[in-house]
């Protein structure tokens, strides 16, 4: 993967190659960014021109993620075949075929590719005794040894404190390049001992070049660069057409209907207790991204019903459902208490909180939210 191969972001691309250039190479940098945004494809393609600059058959192995002076850490679980002590260096396989197929895609993909949507993964401890003992080796090329480490935020207190050490006393000729979605999540320690770049949504233009590549015809990938709102892979799953999307608005539909009628319906209940056993029932990654989605519905409607039709991209496959219907029931007088309640889900889903308890909570705040005059 080379700079060529990254959507937008020449200014960044430049201020990378002139730091190999200029040989003034910090020796930790955080990459900042929001999923679809290209944070891990550019740290790939800023790890092969340190490593190789242009030099093919170096680019080559880069480009295979084979490079023997390349390493990656990633979150990783338990799986059926890794049933103790995940490491990253157990998963290479199935990270290379991530990255070829889906170099922007999100956490949620990640954990699909390994079977582990149900559970949460995380950069361990083991995971830090590794980095340790691979970077106490020196460069098999002779040159620079390069660590990236993505979504950085997922370590755990033990493992950030072990790599605090490295960047410490960092081994001689050895780049860090972290790459997180959360810097608040980073210690606040490792964070003031990297170079922080912070990369924007990416521009529509970027998405829609990016998408006619594929072979998207130009209004049509003028339509999804919008609705994508700077995130490449959300575009992409849009192109796709994900069973993901089709059961998050079933799911979505179900609950606001529900809701509604239940205010001074005690039979309605029933309905919301079975929806929040449905959706409980899921993974709690599946779960945090229905929230998201959900948050992301709530804002759209709002737009909508403040005559901001032209920023509305959300569109129901659901016929019987229509936004512009449904968006007089999201105003300024409910939609902070709406916004604040699925964010507080958000934060009890992500600490491992009864997800009954949680959806069924948050539907019954709902019913009274719905009905805010």
């Amino acid at each position: 993967m080379i700079f060529d191969d990254i959507l937008g972001y020449d200014s960044i691309k430049k201020y990378l190659k002139d730091s190999v250039e200029a040989q003034r190479i910090p020796h930790a940098q955080l990459f900042v960014g929001n999923e679809g945004s290209g944070t891990l494809p550019m740290a790939i393609a800023y790890a092969s021109h340190i490593l190789c600059k242009d030099e093919s058959s170096c680019l080559l192995k880069c480009n295979n993620l084979s490079h023997p002076d390349l390493h990656f850490v990633f979150p990783t679980a338990i799986t059926t075949k890794v049933k103790k002590d995940p490491i990253s260096a157990l998963f290479l396989d199935e990270w290379r075929k991530f990255i070829k197929d889906k170099p922007y895609g999100s956490l949620f993909d990640w954990y699909q590719q390994l079977g582990i949507e149900n559970k949460q993964g995380n950069i361990g401890v083991n995971e830090a005794k590794d980095i340790t003992s691979k970077l106490s080796l020196k460069a098999f090329e002779g040159g620079y040894k390069v660590m990236v480490i993505w979504m950085a935020e997922k370590m755990n207190t033990e493992s950030a404190n072990k790599l605090l050490k490295l960047l410490e006393e960092p081994p001689q000729r050895t780049i860090f390049l972290l790459v997180t979605e959360d810097e608040s999540s980073i210690l606040d320690t490792i964070r003031s001992r990297c170079q922080i770049l912070r990369f924007p949504p990416l521009s529509e233009k970027a998405i829609k070049e990016g998408l006619v590549k594929r072979g998207v015809a130009e209004n049509e990938a003028v339509k999804l660069a919008v609705r994508a709102q700077g995130n490449f892979n959300k575009a992409l799953s849009f192109l796709e057409n994900t069973d993901e999307e089709n059961i998050f608005e079933k799911w979505f539909i179900t609950w606001v209907r529900s809701a509604y009628r239940a205010k001074g319906n005690k039979s309605s209940i029933h309905g919301l207790l079975q929806w929040s056993e449905e959706i409980a029932a899921s993974g709690r990654e599946t779960q945090k991204q229905f929230l998201l989605y959900c948050i992301e519905v709530f804002r759209q409607a709002l737009l909508m019903n403040y005559n901001s039709a032209s920023l509305v991209y959300s569109e129901f496959k659901d016929s019987s459902f229509k936004l512009e219907k449904f968006a007089p029931f999201v105003h300024g007088n409910n939609i902070q208490q709406i916004h604040q309640q699925l964010e507080e889900a958000l934060f009890h889903v992500e600490r491992n909180g009864n997800a009954k308890i949680i959806f069924t909570d948050l539907s019954i705040k709902l019913t009274r939210l719905l009905h805010t005059k």
